[in-house]
């Protein structure tokens, strides 16, 4: 049997977010619509050769720690640079802290948040596919990610920010990137900060964010 198209990963090895299977539900359905399988796995062993082969898409949904062999890694990394997608959600941020490649992926590290705590998301990139269903400022409670580093970086391309006067404990300014994307050699990668909430992923915006991003990463 083929693997699904779609492997979605939720090991972790830090703080577990019980959003992990509204989540993983709303992925395999978005999925689904698109004519495509799903699994869900918390196996390290999925990220091998032969496991990501012909794999359309990986997710690491709001994984945290250290949750991949070093087998894993290289696995992961040949297989984006080969041409898959990544996609990172949430406290993907704070995944795999110690391999440098994933470092470079996101550009950053997280530092932390915060309290959970309505404020306002602005589109950057309008004409994005995570970004055209959205309006131009949506209103959303989340958890309004810090980072190590400033996100901006040679590469990335920013597709939301978070409006810091709309809420209380921002530290970056007027320029607080909460999604951006990239290309990696032949592969696609995308990191959004939202989906701290299990509602979040019953939101029809926010599941059109998620749509859309898997939108340009198969595309």
């Amino acid at each position: 049997m083929p693997p699904a198209d779609v492997l979605v990963y939720t090991r972790t090895a830090g703080y577990r977010h019980d959003s992990l299977p509204d989540g993983a539900a709303a992925l395999a359905a978005l999925a689904a619509a698109r004519g495509l399988t799903a699994e869900t796995t918390e196996d390290p062993a999925a990220f091998s050769g032969a496991g990501l082969a012909g794999r359309a898409l990986v997710v690491l949904l709001s994984t945290t720690g250290t949750v991949l062999t070093p087998g894993g890694r290289t696995a992961l990394e040949a297989y984006l640079r080969g041409g898959g997608s990544l996609l990172a959600v949430h406290a993907a941020a704070n995944a795999e802290p110690d391999w440098p490649f994933y470092g470079e992926l996101l550009g950053t590290r997280f530092a932390g948040h915060p309290p959970l705590q309505p404020g306002a998301v602005l589109v950057e990139d309008p004409a994005h596919p995570a970004c055209a269903p959205l309006p131009p400022r949506w209103e959303w409670t989340d958890e309004w990610y810090e980072y190590t580093s400033h996100p901006r970086v040679p590469g990335a391309r920013v597709l939301l920010r978070a409006d810091e006067t709309a809420y209380e404990g921002g530290t970056l300014g007027d320029d607080h990137p909460l999604a951006w994307c990239r290309s990696v050699d032949r592969g696609r990668f995308l990191f959004t900060a939202l989906g701290h909430a299990p509602e979040a992923y019953r939101d029809p915006v926010f599941r059109a964010h998620l749509d859309g991003a898997l939108a340009w990463l198969l595309g």
